[in-house]
């Protein structure tokens, strides 16, 4: 039977992939993690080079084989305080990971970020030059470099924007950690950038994505752009979790200024998906198929009972 191997199964985006491709249930489906274990996963340290290859052997992963690839480090204040530890997170951990493609011919799904652009001319194609703003974003263009360039590996990046869904914490993620901003009503204030334009996409949403480019059974471009369409700075965002919530939100105040912190941002990533879209032509499948970003919250608080 054929394998899919996550990486970083047990973080937001990875856990989603990794039951999408349990309910898909056409192949045999394993799960990887490190910092935050689970019984039904194997615990690995990507670092540890040695290790990665004994597992890939192990389980004779190989061609027709996939390895998506979603750990990483993906918070750029993090990435600048310690940036060792991101440059191998996020560039020789997918070199290693393509020369053991190379050697055992399985495909590496690579999990990239719109923030390999600089902002300054959107919508961004595939092939677009990059130009990231931040070290963040240069260690992920790197590890998409490492990748691509490695000779006879079989590797996709998938470059996604900033993402949203089902988390154990707000903190997790940039836009659900926007839900405890907006229900802080002690009194604090909070600045909130109105500047950057951002596409928030839902982790749910990628992972059906996945497993519809998995069912294609067609020859995949290597590089490939999906985003939901629907434009917001976080501002904007917390004014949507304030409108569901029926929260005042007086003490969230516009920044429409760029920030002028240690990391830029950059202003607008906006990913071109008309070249994913064509992917699907005549396949009978759905192609972006993304929740709207309100929508989907409303019913997903609602689930949780907070409303």
């Amino acid at each position: 039977m054929p394998q899919i191997v996550i990486t970083g199964a047990s973080g937001v985006l990875g856990s989603a992939v990794y039951n999408a491709f349990q309910s898909y249930g056409k192949e045999s489906v394993i799960g990887l993690a490190h910092s935050r274990p689970a019984s039904h996963l194997i615990q690995l340290d990507l670092l540890d080079g040695d290790r990665v290859k004994d597992l890939v052997n192990r389980l004779s992963i190989g061609d027709g084989d996939w390895i998506i690839h979603c750990a990483a480090e993906r918070r750029p204040d993090i990435a600048e305080k310690d940036t060792q530890r991101c440059l191998n997170l996020n560039v020789s951990v997918p070199a290693n990971l393509a020369r053991l493609s190379a050697l055992r011919r399985f495909t590496i799904i690579h999990i990239s970020t719109d923030y390999v652009f600089d902002g300054t001319s959107p919508p961004y194609s595939p092939n677009d030059e990059t130009n990231p703003l931040q070290f963040y974003g240069r260690t992920k263009r790197d590890g998409e470099r490492a990748g691509l360039r490695t000779a006879g590996s079989k590797f996709i990046v998938i470059r996604v924007p900033i993402l949203y869904g089902p988390t154990p914490s707000n903190a997790d993620t940039a836009v659900n950690i926007l839900l405890d901003v907006v229900q802080d009503q002690s009194g604090k204030k909070y600045t909130m950038d109105h500047f950057a334009i951002r596409y928030p996409t839902n982790v749910l949403d990628i992972a059906g994505f996945l497993v519809r480019l998995r069912d294609l059974g067609r020859p995949l471009p290597s590089i490939i752009h999906y985003s939901a369409g629907e434009p917001f700075t976080k501002y904007e965002m917390c004014l949507v979790f304030a409108r569901i919530l029926g929260f005042p939100h007086e003490h969230i105040l516009p920044q429409v200024k760029p920030p002028q912190d240690e990391t830029p941002r950059p202003f607008n990533t906006q990913l071109n998906v008309v070249e994913t879209e064509q992917l699907f032509d005549g396949s009978g499948l759905e192609s972006l198929g993304w929740n709207g970003f309100e929508e989907w919250w409303a019913k997903h608080l609602r689930a949780r009972e907070v409303l």
